[in-house]
């Protein structure tokens, strides 16, 4: 067994989080595998339970962990993620990585618009729109809730389209003829309701990450407002950003 060491200018909680976190990637601990107890960590590697706690709450800051109050310290899953560089759909980006991504389609109907959808797609309130909601699972486990507002002329025309293993952009584009162009995008988090809860099958209150998403048209025009319900325990969103060159201090 590895060892820590004491005389180290490292401190002994540094290395054990380091030690603890490459068992947890190479595998000596599987994902949702139980972790040892933190008494049974201080024996094993003679260090106090503060020490323990310090290496496991770093962890859990980075997501390697989860607690469940009662039953112990488990191994997380890693985390799928998306680069958002560039405007893509999700099935898009992830099957580049290996993944397979399907969709449950759970509904596809004509509503009013609401006042926050009118705004965001420049429709008359209370105007008919096409909504989409589709449940995205990542090699077969859900990840995502979809909730996809169009006008309500563009939206008919997917009506008998392919969204169970097709992403919508590819659809607007390749069926619909329509070049898309950029989206706007915010970012925030909630706690799942009963609706998130049943379609993401997560416990009620579970953290979950908010996408509100306005795509446009090759000529500015919005066409495409969603909002994507992630799950926090199961998928990332990584960007890349430069800093502006020329700045002034």
């Amino acid at each position: 067994m590895a060892e820590l060491l004491p005389l180290s200018p490292v401190p002994l909680y540094t290395q054990l989080k380091d030690l603890l976190r490459e068992r947890i990637l190479d595998g000596s601990y599987p994902p949702h595998s139980r972790m040892p107890s933190e008494n049974e960590l201080g024996k094993a590697f003679d260090v106090s339970r503060i020490t323990v706690r310090q290496a496991l709450g770093d962890l859990q800051k980075e997501g390697l962990i989860f607690k469940i109050h009662g039953k112990g310290t488990f191994v997380a899953k890693p985390k799928a993620f998306q680069n958002v560089s560039t405007l893509q759909g999700l099935a898009e980006s992830m099957t580049q990585m290996g993944y397979e991504v399907l969709n449950r389609l759970r509904s596809l109907r004509h509503v009013p618009a609401s006042a926050l959808v009118a705004a965001r797609l420049q429709v008359e309130e209370g105007s008919l729109v096409t909504e989409i909601r589709r449940v995205r699972l990542i090699n077969r486990e859900p990840v995502s809730l979809e909730i996809t507002w169009l006008p309500k002329a563009v939206g008919e025309k997917l009506e008998k389209a392919d969204l169970v293993t097709r992403d919508i952009f590819l659809l607007l584009e390749n069926d619909c003829g329509i070049a898309l162009g950029h989206a706007d995008l915010a970012i925030d988090a909630v706690l799942a309701d009963s609706d998130l809860t049943q379609a993401l099958e997560v416990e009620e209150g579970s953290p979950i990450m908010r996408i509100e998403r306005l795509t446009h048209t090759a000529d500015g025009a919005p066409l495409d407002f969603e909002h994507l319900y992630y799950r926090g325990d199961a998928f990332q969103y990584r960007l890349r950003i430069d800093r502006q060159k020329g700045g002034k201090a």
